[in-house]
């Protein structure tokens, strides 16, 4: 059995079809921790989930486009290749004339394949561009709050998200590590584009054996690994900044605060100050106040910060607390924090963002860009920020606040999606469902039978990463990995590439979009391209037919110590931040001209809506935390044996306290079903004691299956609010949900998303 190198956005691998024609994967050799989400790679080359031809909605090619309640109900007809593209051709040139480039959205948000070339979202966002452009997103579900908060508080959202303090110089500098939402380990297997090398497992546990003290942070003790020395605080969710307030706080009044870093480095303390000593609004932020929010004792909260101000301390803050309604504010209070113990820009000191998150947080790697896919230029400047989908497509016209901007809605006729699954990332999927329903004409690629395919009027069946060839790396990976062929197209399938150059053609741009070239020629050409400006900077590079054979390419090294803003403590004038000031701006004029309430020029307390602390929690008495799936990435190869592994008669599964289990008559192992006024879905229970009471955890990813407003199959996001973080950056706040949960009697419903919709083929209609 030969192997062929590739590589996935969980790490690198050879794979290879056996005699009996199953697919074997090995990871990489030098991978000191490989990821076991390699585990569900087999799953590709038999999934029956497989979309073997172009399909089409029946009720769009009977009556053609148009807003349609019945889109994601009916069933599907299979057409030829001509015809589906014929068709998509008409549609594209017909919303064009009659609504212009604005009615069309490109959504292509997600992952898709780690392949640089064959990355689905350049290559739809491509071909929009030479139509004439479309309607685009911005930010992300995973971190789109803080990218807009950042530039505002330290200058650069890039500098705290790709260039953070790097591993080793936090392993053998800090003494003391403040981890709000931990460091799960469960998260550092997945980086975007591919990772060859996983070392944060290993510097994890360089950590643990130097002896660092641990403060986790998180109502669940999983959030950090078991060989890590460390206190839990068990924190309410959703209270992280009234503990963060309260430890700024007992600096303040027992001076412990670093002043001479205040007034030279930063802007606007004094005024955050007053807040924290309540000069205004009568109510200090002291411990007394913030253990009634947070429910950790006050002389806990206390000897954290003198401890914080005692020791070199390293504060991190994981993506997920920004997941949240006001998730702007445990960002920019843990900025604020960092700065009064005055350690940012010391090894191993300071503020990081997304340790745990994902795995090149504080990796490594290079910071080296690899050959890419050109874009284009977007003539169209209308966007939206990415997770106000369904705000859009349900309100063309409507006025919205942006980052201290104004903006309105387009009215959007064509949605085309390549590359992602809204209905695995969007909150409040009933909604979303509804959302679905406006526009004339929806259009995915997609290798499988996803939500979001199943909510399509037109349907092109793609290859997956190991039907083509490609070459990928991730952020700071340390490898450019030759991602080789390895089993043919399933079917009818062709890569996006090919289906887009097919309609490219029929509308007039084909040389535009594909420059005379092949697949195989554009690898050739961007890898010559590359490799003759890395030449050019003295480094030896082979030519792309020595990089095929061999496989992969090690990319030049850099300094693996890394720490924060060290030039800017170095030198605030010279290297001044990209404020107003130039410096770290723990109150923000800008931010407070805009006058949101829901984001005010500091840090401060907001009361969520969906805390437990609050009155809807009357009617719903349970946290749900929809945090990341241990067993894969996203919704990705939900089908794969490490997915399947994971679930409880075939649904995922949720932990709860035995505390919480025990009065609504639940066992381990009992099928539950978990709800609350938006919908509800079932889920297998799993007692577990290693997270507080009042708190339940259902992982995200499972492919949503509905039956009305239930998902049989365990999808969070049936639950969750389809709700801004705040109106400065309209983010993502799906990490938190308050539900009730109770044992579900009877026979359930059977899942359906283990196999196609009901398909029939033109010739039988």
């Amino acid at each position: 059995m030969r192997l062929r190198p590739s590589t996935s956005h969980w790490g690198a691998f050879s794979a290879g079809l056996d005699e009996n024609g199953v697919l074997r994967v090995a990871p990489h050799p030098a991978d000191p921790a490989p990821s076991p989400l390699l585990g569900n790679l087999p799953s590709t080359v038999t999934d029956p989930t497989r979309i073997a031809a172009p399909a089409i909605r029946r009720g769009w090619l009977e009556r053609g486009p148009g807003p349609d309640p019945k889109r994601g109900q009916e069933d599907f007809v299979e057409v030829g290749w001509d015809k589906a593209l014929d068709l998509l051709a008409a549609e594209l040139r017909r919303v064009r004339a009659e609504h212009g480039n604005e009615a069309i959205y490109g959504g292509s948000y997600g992952w898709a394949s780690s392949g640089r070339f064959h990355h689905a979202q350049s290559q739809l966002h491509r071909f929009l561009n030479a139509f004439g452009g479309f309607t685009s997103s911005r930010n992300t579900y995973s971190n789109g709050t803080s990218s807009v908060l950042l530039p505002h508080v330290v200058g650069s959202a890039a500098d705290v998200l790709r260039n953070g303090s790097s591993w080793p110089t936090i392993v053998a500098n800090t003494e003391l590590l403040v981890a709000f939402g931990g460091v799960p380990e469960k998260n550092v297997f997945v980086t975007p584009g591919g990772v060859t090398r996983h070392h944060t497992p290993g510097f994890l546990a360089q950590l643990a054996e130097r002896g660092a003290d641990v403060a986790l942070i998180s109502p669940l003790r999983n959030d950090l690994p078991d060989r890590l020395r460390a206190r839990w605080y068990p924190i309410r969710p959703a209270t992280d900044t009234a503990l963060m307030l309260a430890l700024a706080h007992t600096l303040a009044t027992e001076n412990l605060h670093d002043r001479q870093f205040l007034d030279r480095y930063c802007t606007g303390y004094p005024e955050f100050e007053r807040y924290l000593l309540g000069v205004d609004d009568g109510m200090p932020k002291d411990a007394g106040w913030a253990a009634t929010l947070t429910d950790i004792p006050a002389s806990d909260i206390v000897d954290l910060a003198r401890r914080m101000a005692s020791h070199r301390t390293f504060i991190t803050v994981t993506w997920s607390l920004q997941r949240i309604e006001h998730g702007e504010q445990p960002v920019w209070a843990a900025i604020a924090l960092a700065a009064m113990l005055g350690q940012i820009g010391l090894p191993g000191g300071g503020f990081g963002h997304g340790y745990g998150s994902m795995g090149d947080t504080g990796d490594i790697g290079p910071d080296f860009r690899v050959p890419y896919l050109s874009q284009g230029v977007n003539p169209v400047r209308q966007f939206i920020p990415v997770a106000r989908i369904a705000d859009m497509l349900l309100n063309p016209g409507m006025a919205y606040q942006y980052d201290g901007a104004e903006r309105s809605y387009p009215d959007i006729r064509l949605v085309y999606w390549s590359g992602g699954n809204p209905f695995h990332h969007h909150q409040d999927l009933n909604r979303l469902r509804k959302a679905f329903t406006r526009p004339d004409t929806v259009v995915v690629h997609e290798p499988f039978w996803t939500a979001t395919a199943r909510h399509a009027d037109i349907v092109l069946p793609t290859t997956t990463a190991l039907e083509r060839e490609d070459f990928g790396a991730g952020r700071r990976d340390t490898h450019l990995i030759a991602m080789h062929q390895v089993v043919e197209p399933y079917a009818q399938a062709r890569d996006d590439y090919a289906i887009l150059a097919g309609l490219a053609t029929r509308l007039g741009i084909g040389d535009r979009f594909t420059e005379g070239r092949t697949p195989w020629e554009w690898l050739q050409h961007l890898y010559g391209a590359w490799r003759d400006h890395l030449m050019d900077k003295g480094f030896a590079v082979p030519s792309f037919a020595d990089f095929w054979h061999a496989g992969e390419y090690r990319l030049p090294q850099e300094n693996p110590d890394r720490t924060l803003w060290a030039d800017f403590r170095a030198d605030p004038i010279a290297n001044r931040l990209a404020t107003p000031s130039g410096r770290i701006e723990i109150s923000s004029k800008r931010v407070a001209s805009f006058g949101y309430d829901d984001c005010p020029g500091h840090p401060a307390w907001l009361e969520p809506v969906e805390w437990l602390g609050g009155e809807r929690a009357a009617s719903f008495p349970l946290q749900l935390i929809a945090n990341q799936p241990r067993t894969r990435l996203h919704g990705q190869l939900d089908g794969g044996a490490v997915s399947q592994a994971g679930k409880i008669a075939g649904r995922e599964a949720v932990r709860l306290h035995p505390a919480d289990a025990e009065p609504r008559g639940i066992a381990d192992g009992d099928l539950v079903r978990i709800f609350n006024d938006r919908g509800a879905c079932l889920a297998g229970a799993v007692l577990d004691t290693n997270l507080r009471r009042g708190v339940a955890q259902l992982p995200t990813g499972a492919w949503f299956d509905p039956v009305g407003t239930l998902c049989v199959h365990g999808n969070p996001n049936v639950l969750t609010a389809d709700i801004p973080s705040s109106r400065l950056s309209q983010g993502c706040t799906g990490q938190h949900v308050l539900v009730e949960i109770e044992r579900f009697a009877g026979e359930p419903p059977g899942i359906s998303v283990r196999r196609p919709p009901v398909i029939s083929r033109e010739s039988e209609m």
